[in-house]
């Protein structure tokens, strides 16, 4: 029988909180976890250690070709090894969640609108043609975006060094509402895994009952999962850094 049938159960009542969800990520412990289940992103949960939601978010938008160059700035700066910096004061709003960098496109088009004075219809418009890296149009609009900067008091050469580094993100930056989704529901796949260990790895097991290899991988995962929540229940409080 489903979970929801055995247990008082509702996907809406699963708080984005949870610190033994958060521990099983930060201990890399997510195998079987959508979009976290390659030892490669196993790896990078052990460094950026997410203890929000919203890490979440900014890991599966960074790892990618392209932003992946920004994983280690990014844990860095999350950890406090390295300081958090804004091109400009008024870029804090739109970048603070992922402590100074920009990962997504939608961030792109809120520094557009936010130093450039551009519309929000203006500012995608920007973002399409930064990612068609057609020439022409990009000289247009960074003739607008510094007109609408130095309405803002932003010297025209700190607002080209500005539309240079929007442009460099814009070619590879990940739209956030994509990326929350994902988010979402690797959140809840590794929240099944710590709290219904048991049903987790029946299922899979289950579907995986022809494939001996991953069976053993299921196995010796299930092991694991097992004793990282006996070490948990051993612990009267962790301590979480956001």
């Amino acid at each position: 029988l489903p979970i929801s049938e055995r247990h008082d159960f509702d996907w809406a009542k699963v708080a984005l909180d949870d610190r033994k969800t958060f521990k099983l990520f930060g201990d890399g412990l997510s195998e079987s976890v959508f979009q976290f289940e390659s030892p490669g992103m196993q790896r990078l949960l052990k460094d950026a250690k997410p203890s929000r939601f919203e890490d979440l978010i900014a890991l599966v938008s960074l790892y990618r070709p392209g932003p992946m160059d920004l994983i280690p700035s990014f844990c860095a700066r999350k950890h406090g090894k390295e300081e958090v910096t804004y091109p400009h004061p008024l870029m804090e709003a739109v970048l603070s969640e992922t402590y100074g960098i920009m990962v997504y496109q939608e961030q792109v088009m809120q520094v557009a609108q936010r130093l450039g004075g551009y519309s929000l219809g203006g500012a995608d418009l920007l973002r399409r043609a930064m990612g068609k890296k057609k020439f022409e149009e990009m000289q247009h609009h960074r003739g607008l975006f510094a007109k609408g900067a130095a309405e803002n008091g932003i010297s025209e050469q700190l607002a080209n060094e500005i539309f240079d580094l929007m442009e460099k993100f814009a070619g590879y930056g990940f739209n956030k509402s994509h990326a929350a989704a994902y988010a979402l529901l690797a959140y809840h796949t590794a929240w099944l895994k710590q709290h219904y260990t048991s049903e987790f790895f029946a299922g899979n097991m289950t579907i995986a009952s022809d494939d001996t290899d991953k069976l053993k991988i299921f196995h010796d995962d299930a092991v694991r999962s097992e004793e990282h929540t006996s070490e948990l229940q051993s612990q009267s409080t962790i301590s979480y850094a956001v």
